[in-house]
C-alpha cells in the first residue's frame, strides 16, 4: 500500500503508543512506526499482552496493527525512512548535578535527537511530545542544524494533555490540540502539516496554534494549576477534620462557583502520576534559574501540601490504632496511582507503604491492574509486604484497609463479608472518599475519611 505520510514515534510508553496509535487509528493512509530501545517494550506492543493498559487502547491496536500501525527496535533505519518524528522518549527529574531533584533530565532526548541528526537522509518535521521545559526547542534546533547544511529540520511542539485512565477518550475528544512552531515560512509550513492530521478528527477551533514557547511553557502551567487545585482541595480537608466540617460539602459549594468548576476538587490522599510533581518541580527550578524565588516557592508549596497529606493520613492511622502498628497487618485496596491505569509512578500508595513498614506494620497490597508495578518500586523495601489479587483474600485477617486507588471495584465490594474476616476492631481509612461510610459504619467498621468527622464505636 502507498501511504501518504510516514510518521515515526521514538518512545512506546504511556505517551508515544497511545498517541500514535490514535492517529494511526484515525489516518489509515499514513503509515506510523513506534520504536523504543526497550526490546521488551516493543515485543509486548506486538503480542496479546500490551505493556500499557488503558481502557480502549487494546482494541485500537488489533484493529490498526500490521495495517498502518507497526512497532519495531531498528531505530535507525525508521529515522532515515520517515517524514515526521515525534519525539516521546522519558524525561524525568535530574537525580545529579545541577538542579537535582527539580530539573528536567534531558539526557535521553539530547541522545534522541542526535540520534535523528546522524541518521536523516532527507528533511524532517521534528515535534517534541515528551513534557519538557521551555526552549529546550531552540537546543533542539542547534543540534539538528550542527552536522548537515544540506538537510533542513523544522521542529514543533506539540505536548499531550491526555489523562491515564482515560487516554483514549482525551485523545479522541481532545480540549485543545496545541501546536508551537516558529512564525517562520518553514515552521509555519510544519505546523500546517501537523494540523492537517488532527484536523481528520478534531474540529479546527479546537486546534490551538501559537509560538513554540508558549506551546512548550503551557504544558508545564497546565499541570502545575491542576495539581494546585488538589494540593489546596487538600489543604482544606485537613481543616474540615478539626473543624467538623464535611469537605465534599464544601467542595461542591466551592465547585458551583462557574469561575471556579468542580473538576479536581476531590480530596485524597495527594495526586500521583508521572506528570505533576516532575512538572511542578521543573517550574520551581525555570522560576529560580530566571531570578524569580518567590514565584518558585509558590509553586514548591504545591508539592510540599501533597507530601503533608501523606504524612497527615500515617498520622492518623497510628493515632487511630492505639500509637502502634508494629505486628498490625494494613491492607491497601489499589496501588496505582489513580483508577483504570496500572501506572504507579509517583503514586501515594509507595510512600505509604514505606512509612506503615517503617512502623514495622505488615503490609498487604492488592490491585486490579498493577500488583507487577507495586513489586518492582518496592523491590528494595525491607519489611513483610504481600501482593495479593483478589480483595477479599488481602483483606483477610487483617486489622485496617487503607483506599489508596479510586477503582470502581472498591465502590461495589461486600463490606459485611470483608468485616467477618477481619481482626477486630476492624478500621477502614477511605483514602478516596469512595465508600459508602455510614454503610461500613453500621456493619461495624471505624470508618475514617478524608476531611470528614470520623465514624467510631469508640
Amino acid at each position: 500500500m502507498k501511504f501518504r505520510k510516514k510518521i515515526l514515534c521514538i518512545g512506546a510508553g504511556y505517551v508515544g503508543a497511545p498517541s500514535n496509535v490514535m492517529i494511526a487509528y484515525k489516518c489509515p493512509d499514513y503509515k506510523v512506526t513506534v520504536v523504543d530501545i526497550n526490546a521488551q517494550r516493543i515485543a509486548a506492543w506486538n503480542s496479546d499482552h500490551l505493556p500499557v493498559y488503558e481502557p480502549g487502547l487494546e482494541e485500537l491496536v488489533l484493529q490498526t496493527r500490521g495495517r498502518n500501525l507497526f512497532f519495531s527496535t531498528d531505530i535507525e533505519k525508521q529515522i532515515a525512512e520517515n517524514d515526521i518524528i515525534f519525539v516521546c522518549v522519558n524525561t524525568p527529574t535530574k537525580t545529579f548535578g545541577a538542579g537535582a531533584g527539580m530539573a528536567a533530565d534531558l539526557q535521553y532526548w539530547e541522545k534522541t535527537a542526535r540520534q535523528i541528526l546522524e541518521n536523516s537522509k532527507s528533511p524532517k518535521i521534528v515535534i517534541e511530545k515528551s513534557t519538557l521545559p521551555i526552549k529546550t526547542a531552540l537546543a533542539m534546533e542547534r543540534i539538528l542544524s550542527s552536522g548537515k547544511g544540506d538537510i533542513t529540520f523544522d521542529v514543533l511542539s506539540n505536548p499531550e494533555f491526555m489523562a491515564e485512565g482515560t487516554a483514549i477518550n482525551d485523545l479522541e475528544n481532545p480540549d485543545r490540540v496545541l501546536i508551537g512552531s516558529h512564525e517562520t515560512e518553514s515552521g509555519v509550513a510544519a505546523r500546517a502539516q501537523l494540523v492537517e492530521i488532527y484536523s481528520r478528527w478534531v474540529s479546527p477551533e479546537k486546534i490551538i496554534t501559537s509560538n513554540i514557547w508558549s506551546a512548550e511553557l503551557s504544558k508545564l502551567v497546565a499541570n502545575a494549576f491542576l495539581a494546585q487545585r488538589v494540593s489546596s482541595i487538600n489543604s482544606i480537608s485537613a481543616l474540615c477534620e478539626k473543624a467538623d466540617a464535611d469537605i465534599s460539602e464544601v467542595a461542591r459549594a466551592v465547585g458551583t462557583d462557574t469561575r471556579i468548576g468542580a473538576k479536581f476538587l476531590k480530596a485524597g490522599i495527594g495526586f500521583g502520576g508521572s506528570c505533576f510533581k516532575k512538572d511542578i518541580l521543573n517550574l520551581v527550578y525555570l522560576c529560580h534559574s530566571y531570578g524569580l524565588p518567590e514565584v518558585a516557592a509558590y509553586w514548591e508549596s504545591v508539592v510540599k501540601i501533597n507530601e503533608y497529606q501523606q504524612e497527615r493520613f500515617i498520622a492518623n492511622v497510628l493515632r487511630s490504632m492505639f500509637n502502634t502498628l508494629a505486628g498490625k497487618k494494613i491492607c491497601l485496596l489499589g496501588f496505582s496511582f489513580k483508577a483504570d491505569t496500572a501506572d504507579t509512578r509517583e503514586s501515594p500508595a509507595i510512600n505509604i507503604t514505606r512509612m506503615l513498614l517503617a512502623e514495622h506494620a505488615e503490609v498487604i497490597i492488592t490491585d486490579p491492574k498493577a500488583l507487577g508495578n507495586a513489586a518492582i518500586d518496592l523491590a528494595n523495601d525491607k519489611g513483610k509486604i504481600s501482593f495479593i489479587e483478589d480483595p477479599y483474600q488481602a483483606a483477610a485477617g487483617c486489622h485496617a484497609l487503607a483506599m489508596m486507588t479510586d477503582w470502581d471495584l472498591y465502590r461495589k465490594l461486600d463490606y459485611r463479608k470483608i468485616y467477618k474476616s477481619m481482626v477486630k476492631p476492624a478500621f477502614i481509612f477511605d483514602g478516596r472518599n469512595i465508600i459508602d461510610q455510614q454503610k461500613c459504619f453500621e456493619i461495624g467498621f471505624n470508618v475514617f475519611p478524608i476531611g470528614k468527622p470520623a465514624l467510631t464505636h469508640f
